[in-house]
C-alpha cells in the first residue's frame, strides 16, 4: 500500500523520508521531532532487503482466505496511546496479521487474545481489532514491536532486529515522560529490550532478570520514576493453544501493570 493512498490512519504520505540503510534509519529516528512524525517514518523503512521482500511478497500473494483483501504490506508502525503509562512491546508484525491491516495485533489469532484481555482490564476501548479504522482505541496502553516488518518463519535475525531497533529506541524516548509500565511479550522482546533501556537512559540491573512469565524488574532512571518491566508470555497460537498463556494469566499482568501505573501496588506487591 503506498503512503497517503488512502488507508485508515496511515501515519505516511508521499513525501515521508524513507530509510533505505541501517545508517538512514538511525539518522531518521533522531531526527523525528514529533511521535506521528516517527511513525511516519517507521511505515515506510525499506533497510533491511530480506524483510521488504517477504513482506511485499505476502501482500501481493496472501492467504486464500483473504484474497479479496488488500494487504498493507509495510512495516507496521507503533500505534495507541500517544502519552501511555503502558507500553506493550511484541516480536514482529504477523504476516497475515498486522502485515495485512497495518496495525500491530490486529487481524489474527494472537490480536483476538491480547485485545480481549485488554479490554476486560480497561487499557482498550473494544474487546477486539479487526482492521485499521475500526474504532478500537487503546487507553493509557500503546503497542510497539521489536521488529516493525513480518518475517519469514517469524524469526527476524539478528541483523535485522539490530537495524530495526533505532526506531524502538526513539519511540520509547518519547513516551518515557508518561510511561510506568513495560509489557514484554515473550523473550524475544525482553532480551531485545535491554540495549534499548540502556540507550534512552535507563539504569542496567545487575544482574539481570532472567524472562520468565511474570518476571519483573524496575528500571530506574536519573530524574524520571521508576518503571516496571514485566514479562509475560507471547499471545502466538502455540502458547495460547496449549494452555501455556490463559485468559486468567494474561488478565494478570494487564491487571498489575495497571495497577502499578496508578501508583496502587510497588515493586514485588
Amino acid at each position: 500500500m503506498a503512503p497517503g493512498t488512502g488507508w485508515p490512519d496511515d501515519p505516511a504520505n508521499a513525501a515521508t523520508p524513507v530509510a533505505s540503510t541501517g545508517a538512514e534509519v538511525v539518522e531518521l529516528a533522531i531526527g523525528a521531532e514529533t511521535l506521528p512524525e516517527l511513525t511516519a517514518r517507521q511505515s515506510v523503512c525499506r533497510a533491511c532487503p530480506r524483510l521488504v521482500e517477504w513482506r511485499e511478497e505476502v501482500a501481493l500473494t496472501r492467504r486464500k482466505s483473504f484474497r479479496a483483501e488488500r494487504y498493507w504490506g509495510r512495516p507496521v508502525p507503533g500505534w495507541g496511546d500517544p502519552a501511555p503509562s503502558i507500553l506493550i512491546v511484541g516480536l514482529a508484525p504477523a504476516a497475515h496479521g498486522g502485515n495485512r491491516t497495518g496495525r500491530v495485533f490486529t487481524g489474527d489469532r494472537s490480536g483476538d487474545f491480547i485485545f480481549a484481555s485488554l479490554y476486560r482490564c480497561g487499557l482498550a476501548a473494544q474487546p477486539d481489532s479487526v482492521t485499521a479504522g475500526d474504532g478500537q482505541r487503546l487507553i493509557g496502553a500503546r503497542v510497539a514491536a521489536v521488529v516493525r516488518c513480518a518475517p519469514p518463519e517469524n524469526k527476524p535475525t539478528p541483523q535485522e532486529r539490530d537495524r530495526c531497533l533505532p526506531w524502538l529506541t526513539a519511540e520509547l524516548r518519547m513516551v518515557t515522560p508518561a510511561l510506568r509500565v513495560i509489557v514484554c511479550l515473550g523473550g524475544f522482546a525482553w532480551q531485545a529490550l535491554w540495549p534499548v533501556l540502556a540507550a534512552v537512559g535507563y539504569e542496567m540491573p545487575r544482574p539481570r532478570q532472567a524472562f520468565g512469565h511474570g518476571a519483573e524488574t524496575v528500571l530506574r532512571s536519573a530524574g524520571q520514576p521508576d518503571v516496571l518491566l514485566l514479562g509475560c508470555y507471547h499471545p502466538s497460537q502455540q502458547n495460547t493453544f496449549t494452555g501455556r498463556l490463559t485468559p486468567a494469566m494474561l488478565d494478570q499482568i494487564f491487571t498489575r501493570a495497571s495497577a502499578f501505573a496508578r501508583g496502587a501496588v510497588l515493586p514485588g506487591e
